[in-house]
């Protein structure tokens, strides 16, 4: 069995073994502190965990699942919480792992490029700790302040970069990973190619599903000589999404290009006053061009004939270091930005071919008049990962229920385009009814033999990534008056 009744389970001696392991400050179990683990990044789902655990070591997260593999609890590992597509969320009567606390960057080898660190450190840690030196660590996501590597690796997160640089597998070069029955083991190693099947491939992206990472070797990369980023504005944001297929087809390849159109554009300026995006532009491109210094100059040069010929009014350079930031300012505050636009905002994720990008956004914009919910599209344009985000008000009967219609249908032709329901985000418990739509049944049942391979019993973040008889709509309802039930402090 995956769980047993509630009032079954007997939590005490359970929970003395958990404290026996982490002391009693590592052990979370108070109701009204609960709250704070019961959902991730979307909000709109909300379960409560039976305990928390706060381990600091590999072995003490491997003693814990242990414990969980002893008793048969399932058990999910959480990072900072950010993620989107609901793949840290509890289930009933579960044990959340959470890695915050292992924040230690255990080593830093600038001479071969590597960093180990643990999961609970901060993306942006990374680059901090080693940019005096110069070099960074290329994948970025817009929550890139507060998301941790563990949560990265477990979502095989993107961000501005991933353009140019790959997303966060292009990045893993190994893992000392804990594993369901609560063994460790080490996967990948120090160098980028390793004999043997590629398990790192393998583990990164798997949500949680497959064990818990807890020491990770991070590529890191020699800075740019030169960066320079441009500013186009448009009237139009099929002329911008145009001039994201050109520049690529003209041969170059940015180290990220981002579009935005203009409810985010006024949407970032009422928030963080960057002062650079005109507010009455349909649409904003940014292009960052990074190399040697005289690439960079002949491809910015380039980069903005191709905007000027598909209309662009306005182009604005920056290279700068100050400069730089600034245009990047209200893009990396775009989600939080949309906070301020409505109660409350859906997310989706979808990834299509860059040619389909105008159709596409046409289709988004048909979609937003036929259900009456405002989108704005903020996204990286480069490689066709979309973020469009429907505002509504979960407050309204009803609503949340046609808003994940509106996010299902936008999958759905993301899929029909060629295109895929995730690019970063990953699947977790919000689209993993939408498989179907992009895998046949004997996809999903090789990928099931995998999971199972490492989580036979099925312990590890149970309910995530594969479709269950339910739809999204009824998963949505039952989790709504699941929550409204909740006694609240």
């Amino acid at each position: 069995m995956l769980t047993q009744d509630k009032q079954q389970r007997n939590w005490k001696p359970i929970i003395k073994q958990f404290e026996a392991v982490l002391g009693k400050n590592g052990v979370v179990q108070r109701r009204e502190e609960l709250i704070t683990y019961e959902c991730d990044g979307l909000t709109s789902y909300r379960q409560r965990p039976a305990v928390v655990v706060l381990p600091r070591t590999t072995e003490q997260v491997a003693q814990v699942v242990k414990i969980c593999d002893r008793y048969s609890i399932p058990f999910i590992a959480r990072g900072s919480g950010t993620g989107l597509s609901g793949g840290a969320l509890p289930i009933e009567d579960c044990v959340l792992i959470v890695t915050s606390l292992m924040r230690q960057i255990l080593s830093v080898d600038l001479e071969n490029q590597r960093v180990v660190v643990q999961p609970g450190v901060i993306n942006n840690w990374v680059t901090q700790t080693v940019c005096g030196a110069g070099f960074y660590y290329a994948p970025d996501p817009s929550s890139q302040i507060i998301c941790s590597i563990g949560g990265n690796v477990a979502e095989n997160s993107g961000g501005v970069h991933c353009l140019k640089y790959g997303v966060t597998t292009n990045h893993v070069l190994g893992l000392k990973i804990v594993t369901p029955d609560g063994s460790i083991v080490d996967i990948g190693g120090q160098i980028p190619e390793m004999p043997g099947y590629d398990l790192t491939g393998i583990f990164v992206g798997s949500e949680g599903t497959l064990g818990i990472a807890t020491e990770i070797t991070l590529r890191i990369l020699k800075s740019a000589e030169s960066i320079c980023v441009l500013l186009a504005d448009f009237t139009t944001v099929e002329a911008a999404a145009e001039s994201v297929s050109d520049i690529i087809s003209a041969g170059i390849i940015p180290g990220g290009m981002e579009m935005m159109d203009n409810i985010s554009i006024n949407a970032v300026e009422d928030v963080v006053a960057t002062n650079c995006y005109p507010r009455d532009a349909t649409a904003i491109l940014l292009v960052e061009i990074d190399g040697l210094e005289v690439e960079v100059t002949a491809n910015k040069q380039r980069v903005a004939e191709i905007c000027l010929k598909n209309g662009a009014r306005n182009i604005t350079s920056a290279s700068d270091l100050e400069t730089r930031l600034k245009l990047w300012k209200g893009r990396k505050a775009a989600f939080a930005a949309a906070g301020n636009l409505s109660p409350d905002y859906y997310v989706q994720d979808g990834v299509i071919p860059r040619t389909q990008l105008p159709y596409v956004l046409q289709e988004i914009e048909a979609l937003s008049q036929k259900f009456g919910y405002q989108i704005a599209n903020v996204f990286h344009a480069g490689d066709g990962n979309l973020h469009p985000l429907i505002l509504f008000d979960n407050s309204v009967e009803g609503a949340l229920e046609k808003v994940e219609e509106v996010g299902g249908e936008i999958l759905k032709l993301c899929v029909r385009v060629g295109g895929s329901i995730s690019g970063e985000h990953g699947i977790g418990a919000d689209k993993k009814c939408y498989m179907p739509d992009m895998f046949s049944e004997i996809d999903l049942e090789t990928m099931q033999w995998v999971r199972q391979v490492f989580n036979p019993q099925g312990l590890a973040n149970p309910g995530k990534i594969f479709p269950t008889p339910r739809t999204c709509g009824e998963a949505a309802s039952a989790s709504k008056q699941q929550f409204e039930g909740v006694e609240r402090f």
